[in-house]
């Protein structure tokens, strides 16, 4: 997917989910956050932001904050690391021993669907013929992100649904969901699980990882372990759980391929 009109600034504060303050070309500007989520470790003051213009004029605000640059500290050439939560500028964080880098991370809570779209038209492994594709699909009193239907290169005829995950937490050079508690999120795996065990329909819980360079993705079990035990379960019970890294830019977020899942 693509963004257009983008701007850059310096992130200032968020005084609540959906709105925050930048410094814009000197500015103090008031923009829109793209993500409801906590993203305590993204948003910290100094950070680098990327913006995406609107032309509309019956918005409030004329900004959407999309992606973020985090400061991450290089253990070794695939591993990152957190820094501090004290510290928030990048000179503040510099380190002669452990030299650092801006990581770029999208933030864009509507933007994984979207990347998830394209991949899943793309992907010859796991959708070899794919014939139909639907979003927000409902299903009893249920609503997945998409149903999908292909055909093997057996010519057997296969229904899938889908159930989309936007990760943007990473520790240590590891992609982690959730970064809160997330009970949406945990009734839709039980209900996936359910589901492939009904053998109605194949399922698939897809991570779009919202950066590039994670060595893999793992459920967050510190902030969820329910969410985490539900994933092990779903996948005992035939759910694929797929992670999928993105090239990241401040205009693009494309997926890139698959990383390794440990449950």
């Amino acid at each position: 997917m693509r963004y257009s009109k983008i701007r850059k600034a310096i992130f200032l504060d968020r005084p609540n989910r959906f709105i925050a303050h930048v410094m814009l070309e000197g500015k103090n500007e008031t923009v829109h956050v793209k993500n409801t989520g906590r993203c305590k470790e993204l948003l910290v003051p100094n950070a680098t932001v990327y913006l995406e213009e609107s032309d509309s004029p019956a918005r409030k605000t004329k900004y959407d904050l999309i992606a973020v640059e985090k400061v991450v500290t290089e253990g070794h050439a695939d591993s990152t690391k957190n820094p501090p939560a004290s510290q928030n500028s990048f000179a503040s964080q510099k380190s002669p021993s452990q030299p650092q880098r801006a990581l770029l991370i999208n933030m864009d809570s509507q933007a994984p669907n979207k990347v998830a779209a394209e991949w899943i038209s793309n992907s010859k492994t796991y959708f070899p013929n794919l014939t139909h594709l639907k979003p927000e699909y409902t299903l009893e009193d249920s609503r997945f992100d998409f149903y999908a239907e292909y055909d093997d290169d057996e010519g057997l005829h296969h229904k899938m649904l889908i159930e989309v995950k936007g990760c943007t937490l990473e520790k240590d050079g590891v992609a982690l969901f959730p970064d809160a508690l997330t009970l949406r999120g945990l009734k839709h795996v039980r209900e996936l699980t359910a589901l492939s065990k009904s053998g109605e329909y194949e399922c698939m819980v897809l991570i779009i990882v919202q950066m590039k360079g994670c060595k893999y993705f793992t459920p967050n079990r510190e902030t969820h372990p329910a969410f985490a035990d539900a994933l092990k379960e779903a996948k005992a019970a035939g759910v694929k759980i797929i992670a999928v890294e993105c090239e990241a830019a401040p205009d693009t977020l494309l997926a890139a391929g698959e990383i390794a899942v440990r449950l």
